[in-house]
């Protein structure tokens, strides 16, 4: 299952992560085509001035005809955005922008080149996990040969992502299970069993006898079970 941090901002499976983005790097986001009627009912809905939205008047006016509302032009680019980077990309929210700029006009029909460019690139000390890229987004209106004619958008802007996941290495995993042993708390017994009141943490039923190397040195009446302690004195045989 691929968890939220390795998604992409449409929620697919993400290709590309904090690392990936460096600055200098320089993502094409296609052209997009200003759509005349899309242009007015958006304005009509959000930014319902006269030059947006009144054909006679800024047709009079010294726009000469109307205009696209600059919201509507930055809706465009983070569309653009959105489906070819955020598409791929393990993005998280953005914290937010600073610069946006309206160059130029934009009118129906319009065809604006869209790219973004990476300028610099932290890990987040707000985000652990995260790492904030700085960007700046641009629209160029291309002119009939579709050659670059005018810069109308600009903005700078911080974005969120995800650093790529950390892959299991499977050499440090022990398949002999002595790491187990080694971190079995103190006092309890590397096979797992808790040691008996009275008897030192690690003895067994083969200490005091014969080790791997050899005899034990210690003879029968040398070695024997160990007394409690505050015990009374052991009583001597009648001699």
């Amino acid at each position: 299952m691929t968890t939220p941090d390795a998604r992409s901002g449409t929620g697919q499976p993400a290709e590309l992560f904090f690392e990936d983005l460096v600055p200098g790097l320089t993502v094409d986001l296609g052209v997009v085509t200003v759509d005349g009627d899309e242009m007015v009912a958006f304005a009509r809905r959000f930014d319902p001035q006269w030059y947006h939205v009144d054909a006679d008047l800024a047709g009079a006016s010294r726009h000469g005809g109307l205009i696209a509302s600059g919201f509507y032009t930055v809706s465009l680019f983070m569309r653009a955005y959105v489906d070819h980077l955020l598409s791929r990309a393990a993005a998280d929210a953005s914290p937010g922008l600073e610069e946006l700029r309206w160059l130029a006009p934009v009118r129906a029909g319009d065809r604006l080149a869209v790219r973004v460019d990476v300028m610099g690139a932290r890990p987040s000390t707000a985000r652990p996990g995260l790492g904030t890229v700085s960007l700046t987004g641009t629209m160029l209106r291309l002119g009939p040969d579709a050659r670059p004619e005018q810069e109308v958008l600009r903005t700078r802007f911080r974005g969120w992502f995800a650093v790529r996941p950390a892959e299991a290495d499977p050499t440090e995993a022990d398949p002999t299970g002595t790491d187990l042993i080694e971190a079995a708390p103190t006092g309890m017994d590397p096979t797992g069993t808790e040691p008996t009141e009275g008897e030192p943490a690690g003895s067994g039923p083969s200490d005091g006898g014969p080790s791997a190397s050899g005899p034990a040195e210690a003879g029968p009446s040398e070695v024997g079970p160990e007394r409690p302690k505050n015990a009374p004195p052991r009583a001597e045989p009648p001699g």
